[in-house]
């Protein structure tokens, strides 16, 4: 072996140790929570998981936030950017001003939304004003509009995240390109999908991959506005660990977001990869 390569191993061994620890430790040891018992090994707690009604709503709850989520912050993100990239007057202002969330923590968040659609909330207040009778939007009888006013809230408190990523990303896109195409008589739209959008795609690839995995962990917004009335996947593990106190159970439905963030990444890694082929 080459003094230049054993140099190189013996930089990147610490980094190597600390990033094994970090992670496959506490991997190998919720596997053992998961598939352990009193006796040895065992299923039992992922049959109570897959046995639990709630377990399968949460699923299909934060599948749907995903689908829905996703995209509105994807095109807002970069219609926002976009704007940006035209230097309109106090361009700079606008943009601290649209990254603000990015300061709120979750939990925040949802009591800021909780003070707009509980029932007292300022929602109801202008209805009221109008009108209107008051709606109970975060009761457990309407789930659309508990849906509805945890997307809001999401979409309000992490579009500012995929926004900074795209800004960031469109830095690195000369103008050159984008002028030679306006001169050959591309229109906006044309430029916008065969000059911007491909330029951006290594950017866009990291704001999808972080964004899903993230949107799979969504928990305090849900916790401050509905609780368990619209349950969600990692909702699910604290109800498991805190209040059944069961944390075998909850570990089985960490590992299974776990992996649906790790399918979630490889797939849209193979999707962009094929794209750019």
């Amino acid at each position: 072996m080459s003094p230049k390569r054993l140099t190189a191993i013996w930089l990147i061994l610490p980094s190597l140790v600390f990033m094994t620890l970090l992670f496959l430790w506490p991997l190998l040891t919720g596997l053992a929570a998961a598939f352990t018992g009193a006796d040895g090994p065992t299923t039992v707690h992922v049959r109570r998981m897959l046995e639990d009604a709630y377990f399968w709503e949460a699923t299909r709850n934060t599948a749907l936030l995903i689908v829905v989520l996703i995209p509105l912050q994807f095109a807002l993100a970069v219609t926002m950017a976009l704007l940006l990239r035209q230097n309109p007057r106090f361009a700079g202002l606008y943009f601290y001003v649209w990254v603000i969330p990015l300061a709120v923590s979750d939990l925040a968040a949802g009591l800021i939304w909780l003070s707009v659609f509980t029932d007292r909330g300022y929602l109801n207040s202008v209805l009221d004003s109008l009108g209107v009778a008051p709606y109970a939007w975060l009761s457990y009888e309407n789930p659309a509009t508990m849906f509805l006013a945890i997307l809001l809230a999401e979409l309000w408190r992490s579009t500012s995240l995929v926004f900074v990523i795209v800004v960031a990303g469109m830095q690195g896109i000369p103008r050159d390109y984008e002028e030679a195409a306006e001169v050959l008589g591309a229109g906006y739209l044309h430029r916008l999908r065969y000059v911007i959008l491909p330029q951006l795609r290594p950017s866009l690839q990291v704001a999808l991959i972080l964004r899903t995995i993230l949107a799979l962990e969504t928990f305090a917004v849900a916790q401050a506005l509905t609780a368990r009335s619209f349950p969600l996947l990692v909702g699910e593990t604290y109800q498991w660990y805190y209040f059944l106190q069961n944390p075998n159970v909850a570990t089985a439905i960490a590992l299974v977001v776990l992996l649906l963030s790790l399918t979630a990444a490889f797939g849209y890694l193979r999707l962009m990869r094929g794209a750019a082929r």
